[in-house]
């Protein structure tokens, strides 16, 4: 039986930064971890006994936007529905914004489409990096 926390008190960031980078979702500093989720409205987190095996946020403003980002499960407990739990338990707390965003990883549009996602036409963005945003098929030129 896995422990859900939905909140941000005795988190160990360097434990999260080591999850995103075995996950694999890249190098994240554990203090701008600390950050962007004590700025994010609902969070979750997942630990097999006291291991840290999953976690994602959404930012959002009570209205009219909700951001789901970041959402990442450790290797060994990937394909195990976790992932989908998270997305779904961000999703319910969503539920009342005009629009829930996300981006996907090229190759996981099919995974988020379950959940009711769309494509989006006339999404853009500005990445701090944005030659290697477009090696990764994150963004093209217009």
């Amino acid at each position: 039986m896995y422990m859900w926390k939905d909140e941000i008190s005795n988190i160990n960031w360097d434990e999260l930064a080591h999850l995103y980078q075995v996950a694999p979702l890249g190098e994240k500093d554990p203090k701008d971890l600390k950050t962007v989720f004590s700025n994010s409205r609902y969070v979750y987190f997942i630990y097999d006994e006291k291991k840290l095996i999953g976690a994602g946020r959404a930012l959002a403003d009570g209205v009219d936007c909700s951001y789901i980002c970041d959402v990442a499960i450790h290797p060994d407990y990937q394909d195990k529905g976790l992932g989908s739990k998270i997305i779904s338990k961000l999703i319910e707390g969503s539920k009342g914004h005009k629009k829930i965003l996300l981006y996907a990883v090229p190759g996981k549009e099919e995974f988020y489409a379950r959940f009711g996602f769309k494509k989006m036409k006339t999404a853009m963005a500005i990445f701090e990096n944005q030659e290697q945003a477009m090696q990764w098929g994150l963004v093209e030129n217009v």
